[in-house]
């Protein structure tokens, strides 16, 4: 501990230096900023659809962002986080819209179920494509191959601050959101009647998961697990109040990435496991824990 202080003050030696302020440092805070904003995106997309079951990878967001990515490494040899960003967000923004356009068609509201499937079969259609080019073109798979796993690997500084400012966006919005997320809960009708604008809350609620997926995904690559599960988690200890569950899903989310983090770079050291793969180890023991309990597997 006293060498990771003395590190941060800028004192110790030059390789405790470079491990602390180069590596582990940007790579904490690359952790932290993508759980912000995976927490708060899967909080928002259950409480929008009503749906305990949806985050954005099920709902096909991260693979449709990834999809966009892989299109602009592949075939305009992009390599620049700043430029990727833009291209995550817009295949984030396609696949949203495209999954809720399904979902609402045809007679009444958007089913949750009708959403799941759309989203389900988007993101398996999105991921094949991805997958087809990246094994189609070499350059790119080794380009990508780290960060379609999901890693914080190598992510610095320099790759972190042009995303910043749409995760802190993100984020305050998701809080903006919430009190109009408990009146929508009640029903479109009665979410009118309490004063609710219900057409801004859906093109806001789209838009925020839209930027918090998108700076995820170009961040870090497409990450499962996280946004599902710790809404549920938060929602089975503190109750529905959107309120709670939006803050408390981007403090915990946080937590959940940086263990996995941890836990890939200890398991098989001196190798590594994307923190990509290690989240559905964490994520799927609980919520078949959470699925035993009628209560926890419904938002209501």
């Amino acid at each position: 501990m006293a060498t990771v202080l003395d590190a941060l003050r800028g004192a110790g030696s030059a390789e405790a230096q470079y491990v602390v302020g180069d590596l582990r440092l940007p790579r904490t805070v690359t952790g932290i900023v993508v759980g912000v904003a995976l927490g708060a995106a899967g909080a928002l997309i259950q409480a929008f659809t009503r749906n305990p079951l949806a985050d954005p990878g099920i709902l096909g967001v991260n693979a449709g962002a990834a999809f966009a990515v892989a299109v602009g490494i592949a075939f305009f040899g992009l390599r620049d986080i700043a430029s990727v960003v833009w291209l995550a967000f817009l295949g984030a923004l396609v696949v949203t819209v495209a999954v809720y356009l399904i979902g609402s068609s045809g007679r009444g509201a958007a089913d949750p179920i009708r959403l799941t499937l759309a989203g389900v079969a988007l993101g398996a259609v999105f991921a094949g494509l991805t997958t087809g080019m990246t094994l189609s073109n070499p350059d790119a798979f080794d380009q990508m191959r780290s960060w379609h796993a999901g890693s914080l690997l190598g992510r610095g500084f320099d790759v972190l601050t042009p995303v910043l400012p749409f995760a802190a966006l993100g984020a305050v919005a998701a809080l903006v959101l919430a009190p109009g997320l408990n009146a929508l809960a009640l029903g479109e009708d009665v979410a009118r009647a309490q004063g609710a604008n219900v057409g801004g809350i859906r093109i806001g609620v789209i838009a925020t998961v839209t930027v918090l997926a998108g700076t995820a995904t170009a961040l870090a690559g497409p990450i499962a697990f996280v946004g599902l599960m710790v809404p549920h988690v938060v929602r089975w200890t503190f109750g529905v109040d959107q309120r709670r569950i939006l803050p408390l899903s981007i403090l915990l989310a946080p937590s959940i990435v940086l263990l996995s983090d941890v836990l890939g770079r200890i398991l098989i050291a001196p190798a590594e496991i994307p923190v990509g793969i290690v989240t559905p180890f964490i994520g799927a023991p609980l919520l078949i824990a959470l699925a035993r309990r009628r209560r926890a597997s419904t938002l209501g």
